[in-house]
């Protein structure tokens, strides 16, 4: 039995009633600022375009000063370029020598963007009706940032000393290249090293029709990667059409062959401990379809099964999809080129490298040009110890009574990958309990629960103090 086992809540068959409330909560007046600052980061329209972080991140700065955070200790940070701002604060420890390194934790001030016209309420005012937050943000990650935020400034108005150092970073393009994150870990290593970090953008508490059923640890996550492939030729006339030569055709079989491609089931440690769990959690066909891919070989019905839901196949594979497509120059011309942008999320420990001869053996054409847009860059999985888990496993059982805790590797990004590869171990720990069927980031009418909200803010609360405080 590995490490991560024994670490891991055993997982029990039955699920607590959303209803049902925390055992603690934060005091309403904690919890109006928390709101308040929610709001104030909702409504400074971050999408990157507008090159709003430094207005978002000076904001926060401004409220954790106010708070006596020491103006030294709280520094909005500009960069890589002006357009792009961060926060980084120190919750200053006792600095004993057994009170151990410092502790991150993290959020991002940036999001996506978001059409007025596509949404049924404005985007960047923040609403709250029928028991949700609405609004960019809200559940990716501007609530994580005004957890944070509030959370440092509940933790110095009640007076409390950690016996290390917390470090509070909020990061200002996430969403986008990540170049933020890398330039802190590269320019600003000594502001942010630490001996974990904890990460408000991935983990978290699923709700299935309205039940708490698991309580999620991110552990790991797949690693990013963008490709073109490119078609070319001299183009023409469009009355004179050359079938064979056409970049647009020449394409189209290509799609349709990586419609159809599967990368093969390769399980990790994580992605096991987090089918072994789930299966515990399950019933019926599902739960032994579960079983089935833990399987040597897996059994391939099973993996037929899983496969066909998106969320589960993330966990299984490599994937690797079109996503963009761009052709032609005028209506009456031949195409000079065609070209398909394909992103793939490819599992830790994969050589990148498999993945793009992958994608040359699909083209099946030595006149399409395979380009690397953004270079993958590996994620190396972090270590579920007890020293991790132990107080993650203890703060759920006081405040999600029974609710069980499972791993899981990410299928998207977050800042965690540069944080990892500087050496710093990166658990997402959300807390934010979401609707599994109703995840609204980066999509229309984006909603957070409030009752998730603030259940989340108390247990980062908790968290923090129990992880600063620990010897």
């Amino acid at each position: 039995m590995s490490r991560l086992t024994l670490v891991i809540v055993a997982a029990l068959r039955w699920s607590v009633p959303d209803g049902a409330s925390a055992q603690t909560e934060a005091p309403s007046a904690d919890r109006a600022l928390a709101r308040d600052i929610l709001r104030e980061l909702v409504e400074i329209n971050t999408t990157d375009s507008l090159g709003n972080t430094p207005r978002a991140a000076r904001a926060m700065a401004r409220r954790l000063v106010a708070a006596g955070f020491p103006a030294a200790d709280v520094r909005v940070l500009i960069g890589p370029d002006a357009r792009h701002g961060n926060l980084v604060a120190r919750y200053r420890g006792t600095a004993t020598a057994t009170a151990g390194r410092p502790i991150i934790g993290f959020a991002h001030l940036d999001v996506v963007p978001a059409r007025r016209a596509d949404w049924s309420v404005d985007p960047f005012a923040l609403l709250e009706k029928d028991g949700y937050f609405y609004g960019r943000g809200t559940t990716d990650d501007k609530v994580g940032d005004a957890i944070l935020v509030a959370d440092f400034i509940r933790l110095k108005r009640a007076g409390f000393k950690p016996r290390r150092d917390l470090i509070l970073m909020l990061t200002g393009d996430e969403e986008t290249a990540g170049s933020c994150i890398a330039w802190l870990v590269t320019k600003h290593r000594d502001l942010i090293d630490a001996e974990f970090a904890l990460n408000t953008d991935a983990g978290g508490g699923v709700l299935r029709d309205g039940r708490r059923v698991m309580f999620v640890v991110q552990a790991s996550e797949k690693v990013y990667a963008t490709y073109v492939l490119e078609a070319t030729d001299k183009g023409g006339h469009s009355s004179l059409p050359r079938p064979a030569d056409n970049p647009v055709y020449r394409l189209a079989p290509v799609l349709q062959r990586l419609a159809q491609y599967q990368f093969p089931v390769k399980l990790n440690e994580v992605s096991r401990a987090f089918f072994e769990r789930s299966a515990a959690l399950e019933t019926g066909a599902l739960a032994e379809d579960m079983r089935g891919v833990l399987k040597d070989p897996p059994d391939s019905a099973a993996v037929a099964h899983l496969s066909a839901v998106p969320f589960y196949n993330s966990k299984l594979r490599t994937t690797c999809v079109a996503t963009l497509m761009q052709a032609g120059h005028a209506e009456n011309a031949l195409p000079q080129s065609a070209q398909v942008t394909v992103n793939c999320r490819i599992l830790p420990g994969e050589p990148a490298a498999e993945v793009a001869a992958t994608l040359e053996r699909l083209a099946g054409d030595d006149r399409i040009a395979l380009r690397t847009v953004y270079t993958p860059i590996p994620s190396p999985p972090s270590p579920l110890t007890p020293a991790i888990m132990g107080p993650i496993e203890r703060l759920v059982a006081e405040q999600f009574p029974n609710v069980p805790i499972v791993p899981v590797m990410e299928a998207g990004a977050t800042d965690g990958l540069f944080l990892r590869n500087a050496g710093i171990p990166t658990y997402g720990v959300s807390a934010v309990f979401e609707e599994q069927n109703d995840v609204r980031a980066h999509g229309r009418d984006e909603r957070l629960r409030v009752q998730s909200f603030y259940e989340a803010l108390e247990f980062w609360y908790r968290m923090m103090q129990a992880f600063a405080s620990a010897r």
